[in-house]
């Protein structure tokens, strides 16, 4: 009798019920990201509350489709790891400029079609470039996304950016409440419970912000019961050339921050990201990036907080994370049911995500640990990188004198941190060994890279 093979904890399928549960917990994790995009993109294009509401349906509708595509994936596109999907933050300021200049949604939809399209075309040079992706760069890249992201939980803890109340003490208090919260149900729970800790802090943190008056749930009554998003609503794309630019620089921008997503997710679940799924996902961006022009919405990249989420549960089935797709598209054709989420205020999300994101910075030092810093300039990789990543963060405004495609790709922490590892790396590390710096071969990537050709090179060298 053969005995078959043990599934791998990424392609187990857990019971139904906890598939509801711990899809649930990764949309609220993401929710208040993915609609922010469209929030900000038309309300600076002062479009009426009624268009408004369109393009948050239409990003939560594909929001799902895109997560559903990169975690089931079909033939050549998904990298079929738990990544969830959700439009970019990279690409809010060009399209914001692009919207408000004159040429409106469709000029934005024709650029961001053609930087899908592109995406697709690029995905298979980026998936040769995983070599240059050794633990010294992708723990500083991991460690950069959990940094950036904080300040993210921190403005959400406070109340949300722009709230009348934010800071006050009492926003402050419920998110150190849920945060509590979270901490004992992972400290005493038992192990199911446990997993879905963010989940029961973010409903008990919604239980006692209800009668305090924290939310108020009357764009629920307002909400269609039903809304289907159909192509080109807002009219016919256009293809306008300098809006096309700043997409493909932003689609770079994007593919770079993806590429250290899916590493970061491959270390947490113990299925290291090959330069083939590396291809199949970023391709699967870009068909979901196209799609988002098609259906009225924006491009589409991975998102980081919900590593952080796998990170912390340790649950790494990629079942999970689709059923949270499906979520997502019932959100986007239930505008009602996307209303009663939406009304979860900012300081329960930011206690969540507090320890989320953390998790994710903490990941970063894990891979980090591998790596030998004796006798060599590793540490001066990870510390100029590490600072690169968080100076826009620390001041969002240090760029606003730069051209708008450097900003696009600087005033990313992620991008900005990650590009300096990678240039840093090859500095340091690729030129001919020196004496002494036993933690690198002739080829000068760290022993222990993705490949295992590194390895075996190493040992020739020796």
């Amino acid at each position: 009798m053969t005995e078959t093979a043990p599934v791998h904890p990424v392609d187990e399928i857990p019971p139904k019920r906890q598939l509801a549960a711990f899809g649930l917990q990764h949309v609220l994790a993401m929710y208040a990201g993915a609609v922010a995009v469209p929030l900000i993109v038309g309300g600076a294009m002062k479009l009426p509350p009624a268009d408004l509401a369109y393009l948050i349906t239409a990003d939560l509708l594909v929001c799902g489709v895109a997560t559903l595509i990169q975690c089931i994936g079909f033939w050549r596109f998904g990298v079929r790891l738990p990544i969830m999907q959700g439009c970019t933050f990279a690409a809010v300021s060009p399209m914001v400029l692009i919207g408000t200049t004159g040429g409106g949604l469709p000029a934005i939809y024709g650029s961001v079609i053609v930087a899908g399209l592109a995406i697709v075309l690029l995905a298979p040079v980026f998936g040769k470039l995983l070599r240059f992706f050794p633990p010294l760069v992708t723990g500083t890249v991991i460690l950069v996304i959990g940094l950036s992201l904080l300040p993210v939980a921190g403005n959400w803890a406070a109340g949300g950016v722009g709230s009348a109340d934010f800071g006050e003490p009492e926003n402050l208090a419920l998110a150190a409440f849920v945060l509590a919260v979270v901490l004992g149900v992972q400290r005493f729970a038992p192990v199911f419970l446990s997993r879905i800790a963010v989940l029961i802090g973010i409903a008990v943190g919604l239980a006692v912000a209800v009668p305090l008056g924290f939310t108020d749930f009357g764009g629920v009554g307002d909400a269609d019961w039903v809304g289907i998003s159909t192509p080109f609503h807002f009219g016919a794309p256009t293809f306008e050339f300098s809006a096309i630019v700043s997409m493909l620089v932003v689609a770079l921008v994007c593919m770079t921050e993806t590429t250290g997503d899916f590493i970061a997710v491959g270390e947490m679940t113990d299925r290291k990201v090959s330069p083939r799924s590396l291809s199949d996902g970023l391709r699967a961006d870009g068909l979901s990036t196209v799609l988002g022009g098609v259906f009225n919405t924006f491009p589409y990249t991975a998102y980081a907080q919900n590593v952080g989420l796998v990170g912390m549960t340790r649950v790494r089935s990629r079942w999970v994370v689709a059923t949270a797709g499906g979520i997502l598209v019932l959100l986007g054709l239930l505008p009602k049911l996307g209303a009663v989420v939406a009304a979860i205020p900012a300081p329960v999300l930011g206690g969540a995500g507090l320890v989320m994101f953390g998790t994710v910075a903490a990941s970063g030092l894990r891979t980090l640990a591998e790596v030998d810093f004796r006798g060599n300039n590793n540490l001066t990789v990870v510390a100029v990188s590490v600072a690169m990543g968080v100076l826009p963060v620390g001041v969002p405004t240090v760029y606003e004198k730069f051209p708008d495609w450097f900003q696009t790709v600087m005033n990313s922490g992620i991008s900005a941190g990650c590009l300096t590892a990678i240039v840093l790396n090859l500095l340091f590390n690729h030129l001919p060994a020196k004496a002494g710096s036993g933690a690198f071969g002739a080829d000068g990537l760290a022993v222990g890279g993705v490949e295992e050709g590194v390895q075996k090179s190493r040992e020739e060298t020796v």
